[in-house]
């Protein structure tokens, strides 16, 4: 029975490394809107239109954890947290992001395309600076919560350049400026 179990799991993890896969990640926060958003209805069906056919949810201290069947057409698995998200984005083909500094540099540094959602519910809203600005620098794609479907439809992923490793001081730079410490 174990064996049966295992060789599943197996299947099931090659199915989905062959799947085009969207990874959406929270960190350890709560972004409800953003879940619920990408798993509407209309983002879906933004997602299948490009071809995705795997949506894989990280959603943090979310109240929300969709059921695997919630959303027909793609395949689903959510979970809250893990010891490392960096498997989730290895095996991505678009990483969605919420805007913490954490999630865009890991995102970025794994070479994945990145389309942050900014939090506009937020008060001081330093993730919309830092997605401005990364987005300037031609690293992102950033929208809203109210305009994740248009720009899932609209949006040109071939436009974006790569992260480079030796960046990271930059990016330290920018946070601290940002966040007032400089």
């Amino acid at each position: 029975m174990l064996r049966r179990v295992y060789i599943k799991f197996e299947a099931d993890r090659f199915q989905r490394a062959a799947m085009k896969t969207v990874f959406v990640t929270v960190g350890t926060t709560s972004f409800d809107e953003l879940i619920e958003n990408i798993t509407s209805s209309e983002s879906v069906q933004a997602l299948k239109a490009r071809g995705y056919e795997c949506l894989v949810l990280q959603v943090g201290r979310g109240s929300l954890l969709p059921a695997a069947d919630s959303c027909p057409h793609i395949r689903l698995e959510a979970f809250r947290f893990k010891d490392s998200i960096a498997e989730d984005m290895k095996r991505a083909d678009l990483v969605i992001s919420h805007a913490g500094a954490g999630s865009c540099l890991e995102a970025l540094g794994a070479g994945k395309p990145l389309l942050v959602v900014v939090n506009d519910k937020l008060m001081n809203n330093h993730q919309l600076e830092l997605a401005q600005q990364l987005h300037l620098d031609s690293h992102l794609l950033y929208c809203t919560c109210s305009t994740l479907t248009e720009t899932l439809t609209t949006m040109d992923l071939s436009v974006l350049q790569p992260f480079l490793p030796g960046r990271t001081q930059n990016f330290a730079n920018f946070l601290d400026k940002a966040l007032g410490v400089q």
